[in-house]
């Protein structure tokens, strides 16, 4: 089971999660001892070594450590249930985790054994400083600095306390010493190696703009080999690079500019995201301001989904989790809200019809999801008996008449009305600014 990175964050749409903590104690007496069986997975998600929550627990506990890479045992000496490891990791996330300006999890810390500082820098908002901390966690952070990989810092740590203690005692045991690193100094740091390292591992810049200019240098033949590595990530890192694109395009206010809407879409293709990509939008552009935000962006939207019905299907989930997220405003609305996209073409009628049909809580509880099935009933049944009307044509009444039908919803009572027929002409789309043309290619 997983929780959100940050347990003080609410927001259904929060993106950072973790897994739970699993604790396992072990043991007896003066012998007993708790093992974090996932503690390898917790800080991968969090994006710091595994041996950096352990240790602060040890700290925060008054207990010693141990750390069996090889296994990926994670240990802290005593009984201590995972209830309570897990607050102790919510004081370790503010601490050595949270962005100080964005609250965001997406920092990286970078460590200078020579000035003995540890500055941290946000690959969210671009922030970077020092990471000013008494916490006794910090020197151990000196003496342990994390590696560009966190998951491979663990391993690489030891082969480098293995040799250098295989050197000093003229051993080879080197590998039973490094499974016990009980005190909170941890092992001593051989100098001239520390220097060593911090010229080497710690003299590039990782922050994001430097990564951002060193990618302008490169060849095309270099820009496309890291371009087919994203294809290789999982969905929901694909997922998180289209989010990341589409945010800072929305914060410069570029989605209303037709060649930015082109690049997203081309994006969302490379990816292979096309048919999710409305989960995002809808994440990013909605609020409770719904109604205004789809006519403002209904351009961009038109583009994903389109005579796409599974795209359309996406869409609906995040509207969804939309009005859950803003209940109070918008659940009344649901009935307006769903003929303002049916109206803009960028909800078809089958798509809406078929989502009716069956309750989910793929998206929202379904308690929460049964609530906007029944709002939005007597629009759905308008919808079917129009499409039944349209079937039954011959009468010279039915046909293209009650395709003219306009529904007028009473926020309180929401009453179908019908109004008087107006003309509407082919693949056009009227709003309130005038009609559009949905010819996405003309653009």
């Amino acid at each position: 089971m997983s929780v959100n990175v940050n347990r003080s964050v609410s927001d259904v749409f929060y993106r950072y999660k973790m897994p739970r903590i699993v604790a396992k104690v072990e043991g007896k007496g003066n012998g007993i001892k708790t093992v974090i069986v996932n503690m390898s997975e917790v800080a991968k998600a969090l994006g710091r070594p595994p041996t950096y929550p352990t240790k602060y627990f040890g700290c925060e506990l008054g207990a010693q450590t141990q750390f069996d890479f090889k296994n990926e045992r994670f240990i802290v000496n005593g009984s201590h249930d995972a209830a309570k490891l897990q607050d102790l990791l919510d004081g370790f996330i503010r601490k050595f985790v949270l962005c100080p300006e964005c609250d965001n999890p997406e920092t990286d810390l970078i460590v200078s054994l020579k000035r003995g500082t540890v500055s941290q820098g946000c690959k969210a908002c671009g922030y970077h400083g020092l990471l000013e901390s008494i916490h006794k966690l910090m020197t151990f952070i000196l003496k342990n600095p994390p590696n560009s990989n966190p998951a491979s810092q663990g391993s690489s740590l030891t082969e480098g306390k293995r040799s250098k203690r295989s050197k000093r005692n003229g051993d080879a045991n080197g590998d039973n010493e490094e499974q016990n690193e009980s005190s909170l100094d941890g092992s001593v740091v051989d100098k001239s190696l520390a220097d060593e390292d911090d010229q080497t591992e710690w003299a590039v810049d990782v922050s994001e703009e430097a990564v951002r200019a060193r990618m302008l240098d490169l060849t095309d033949g270099a820009k496309n080999m890291t371009i087919s590595e994203d294809l290789e990530k999982s969905e929901k890192e694909r997922m998180d690079i289209l989010y990341n694109m589409v945010k800072v395009k929305r914060d410069a206010g570029q989605l209303e500019n037709p060649q930015t809407q082109k690049e997203i879409l081309s994006e969302a293709e490379r990816l292979e995201v096309k048919q999710k990509a409305p989960l995002i939008l809808a994440e990013l552009l909605f609020d409770h301001n719904i109604l205004a935000q789809a006519k403002k962006y209904r351009m961009l939207f038109l583009r994903f989904a389109l005579n796409e019905k599974k795209a359309q299907r996406y869409l609906m989930g995040g509207i969804e989790q939309v009005v859950a997220l803003h209940r109070d405003k918008l659940m009344g609305k649901v009935p307006v809200l769903l003929k303002v996209f049916y109206d803009m073409d960028i909800l078809g009628e089958e798509c809406i019809i078929d989502w009716s049909d069956k309750v989910s809580k793929k998206y929202v509880a379904k308690e929460v999801s049964q609530e906007i099935h029944d709002k939005a009933a007597p629009f759905v049944k308008w919808l079917k008996e129009a499409e039944s009307e349209e079937s039954d044509g011959g009468d010279g009444s039915s046909g293209d008449e009650d395709d003219d039908v306009e529904i007028e919803y009473d926020d309180r009572a929401q009453v179908i009305k019908k109004a008087a027929p107006a003309p509407k002409a082919k693949a056009v789309v009227e709003d309130e600014d005038g009609p559009d043309d949905v010819d996405i290619d003309a653009i």
